[in-house]
């Protein structure tokens, strides 16, 4: 559940295409990143939450994103970001078990995508992930 408490926040998100794939493991992935969105806006005073998608033709993927302007974090711990138990936040900071990102980076590999993300201190971060085009559906 989303500890939202009568804060101040705005959400933008985009219509989401439908997609080929295990619908609980996907949600899995929006849950946990979502959930990390809400908890690293926490100590903001207007938190923007985006969620949405760009077609990458080139190499046919669908990039889907989750972006917030929280806590953000420093570019050179990108290796460790997904790993099992990894934290870039102590747990005083941010409560959490470190293995969110890692299981999110599972789920995406075995369905044939990739993730990564990108963030700055204080000003947020924005994790990405892809899923092959072959696996959007196309519209009746």
């Amino acid at each position: 559940m989303l500890e939202l408490g009568g804060r101040n926040s705005e959400w933008r998100i985009a219509e989401l295409p439908a997609v080929e794939a295990d619908h609980n493991l996907l949600r899995q992935v929006y849950a946990n990143l979502i959930g990390n969105a809400v908890k690293f806006t926490r100590k903001k005073e207007q938190a923007v939450i985006e969620i949405g998608t760009e077609v990458d033709h080139a190499h046919e993927e669908l990039i889907c994103f989750v972006k917030d302007n929280g806590a953000g974090f420093n570019n050179k711990y990108l290796d460790e970001l997904f790993g099992v138990f990894q934290r870039l936040h102590s747990a005083k900071q941010f409560e959490g078990t470190g293995i969110g990102l890692a299981n999110v980076r599972t789920i995406i590999e075995r369905h044939d995508g990739r993730v990564w993300a990108d963030g700055e201190l204080k000003k947020g971060e924005t994790f990405y992930f892809t899923l092959p085009l072959g696996k959007v559906k196309k519209e009746a």
